[in-house]
């Protein structure tokens, strides 16, 4: 503590700033409430709330920015919190980086909301808001830095208004809604002579989602398809492997004469090449042969490809009763330190402190569709990590696929929010392409939902092993989402950039003070000080 003249008001003010930074980290910590496990999806709409208010209020523009950065890093910790025994102290290493794009936008909020707005500004905060935290979502969609996990819009995959939504502007355009509704909520509560306009956003949100509701088509359902899923299971030590194969092949004999389409296993099921090692494949065809559909295994293992290229793939195999069909699918966006680890050279150190990959996985180039014999559905695989991605679900069902098929396996986070997570996703991407979605995992949660987002049976838990059928109606159509891609992000950047033109307009308008004039005095008679 300082003893100058002074000094007392000086410790007082770090101990608030200091206050301010801790409710900052808790208060972005909120949202990761409003996701599976606890999936409280209703207190989306409010969880941003007091983040929002303390940001409001921050003394300055640049301790608003701090405000954000610190409020990222706790919503990040606390999305991603299962892989704190995978990452160790790293992921605080990883959600400081990641945090600084809460920055500019705990900088807008203030902008917006801080002080006294005017109602035309409260109303225009309804739109800049959430356009601004929509494009930490767009940027945050790289996969090499993460990938879109933890989406606000994600966390609606149980609530139909909001999946008939995603079908009109993908995930997108629900974050925008939540993000709407936390800002008008924060404005009527801390901005009086703003309730009018706050009022009014959120009877705008309303009408948007009554609207989407009544006028946005729907694919229509026009057959059927019986699907399989099989899930050996935890096996875990040196026969893990072998044991959970097995336990696969067990599980698919007890499948036959169910007159099935398609059997799928789940990620990693399969850990040696199919090519280099016949008698696996030749299993794998005697159960097509025994169920009397094809099975979609998932091969881990390494490879050479056609062009000379050796490593390890991950891929999707489709096997008929004659062994392998030639239909693959190489995995193309891999899990950032578990599959692979970016500028390894600078920060390959992370293999010392966590489960990071000891080799990188190498990609896939292309999506493939899948053609199933006997006028099958044709089927779009996806891999794990992949299901977090709007755009490749999107451009399966541009190619023609009629059934998403996702892979997956979080064994690694067995006990953990993230299985229901993941699983929660198949919801979000069957609603935006209008097509049913099979999630289908080694060890729980698999699921599957219909063409409008809404599971179809019931899933199979973290503790199950077994299989299980699934009668899946079919769709035809598409979505806007579809047809018009992410027209959403578009209109959100539009709205930063005529809001940056605005304010940018009023600067140029401002008179400028001569050089004789006395300086600016504030609302308490002082005169105003540079940055302040």
């Amino acid at each position: 503590m300082r003893t100058v003249p002074g000094g007392r008001v000086v410790a007082g003010e770090r101990a608030v700033a200091g206050g301010r930074a801790v409710a900052a980290v808790v208060a972005g910590a909120l949202p990761a409430l409003a996701f599976p496990d606890p999936s409280l999806w209703w207190f989306a709409y409010i969880a941003l709330v007091p983040w929002m208010l303390l940001i409001r209020t921050a003394p300055t523009g640049r301790r608003a920015a701090l405000e954000g950065w610190l409020g990222g890093i706790g919503f990040l910790i606390a999305v991603h919190h299962w892989l704190i025994p995978s990452l160790h102290v790293f992921i605080v290493v990883l959600a400081a980086l990641l945090g600084v794009l809460w920055a500019p936008w705990g900088w807008l909020v203030r902008r917006m909301l801080g002080g006294r707005p005017s109602t035309a500004r409260a109303a225009a905060a309804v739109a800049a808001v959430p356009s601004g935290w929509l494009m930490i979502e767009l940027v945050r969609s790289w996969d090499a830095l993460g990938g879109p996990w933890g989406l606000m819009g994600a966390s609606q995959w149980q609530v139909p208004p909001a999946l008939r939504l995603a079908s009109v502007g993908g995930v997108w355009l629900v974050s925008l809604l939540v993000l709407a509704v936390n800002t008008a909520v924060t404005a009527l509560i801390a901005v009086p002579t703003a309730r009018r306009a706050a009022v009014g956003g959120a009877v705008a949100c309303a009408v948007v989602t009554a609207a989407v509701w009544a006028w946005a088509p729907r694919p229509q359902e026009y057959g059927r398809a019986r699907v399989a899923i099989v899930q050996p299971g935890v096996h875990d030590g040196i026969s893990g492997p072998e044991r959970r194969f097995a336990r696969g092949e067990e599980l698919t004999r007890s499948l036959a004469g169910r007159k099935l389409d398609l059997v799928v296993w789940g990620e990693s099921s399969v850990g040696e090449d199919l090519r280099e090692h016949p008698a696996l494949a030749d299993r794998l065809a005697a159960l097509s042969r025994d169920v009397g559909a094809d099975l979609l295994v998932n091969v881990d293992a390494r490879r050479v490809d056609a062009s000379g290229r050796g490593g390890i793939y991950k891929s999707s195999v489709l096997v008929g009763p004659r062994g392998p069909t030639g239909a693959h699918y190489d995995k193309m966006r891999l899990v950032p330190f578990g599959e692979y680890i970016p500028a390894r050279s600078l920060l390959g150190w992370a293999t010392s402190v966590g489960k990071a990959a000891p080799e990188d996985r190498l990609r896939g180039t292309h999506q493939v569709v899948m053609d199933l014999p006997d006028g099958g559905p044709r089927i779009g695989p996806l891999i794990c990590f992949e299901t977090a991605f709007p755009d490749m679900s999107r451009q399966l069902a541009r190619h023609g696929a009629q059934l998403l098929v996702a892979q997956s396996a979080t064994s690694t986070f067995q006990n953990s929010w993230a299985p229901e997570q993941h699983a929660s996703l198949g919801a979000v991407r069957a609603a935006e392409s209008g097509r049913p979605m099979v999630h289908a995992t080694l060890t729980g949660v698999s699921a599957v939902y219909g063409a409008d987002g809404a599971r179809i049976g019931p899933e199979l838990s973290t503790r199950t092993s077994a299989a299980a059928v699934y009668d899946i109606p079919l769709a035809r159509g598409s979505t806007l989402f579809v047809r018009y891609g992410d027209w959403a992000v578009y209109g959100a950047a539009g709205v930063l950039v005529a809001l940056a033109a605005t304010e940018g307009v009023r600067r140029l308008r401002r008179p400028v003070r001569g050089p004789g004039a006395p300086p600016a005095r504030t609302a308490h008679g002082f005169s105003a000080r540079p940055g302040h």
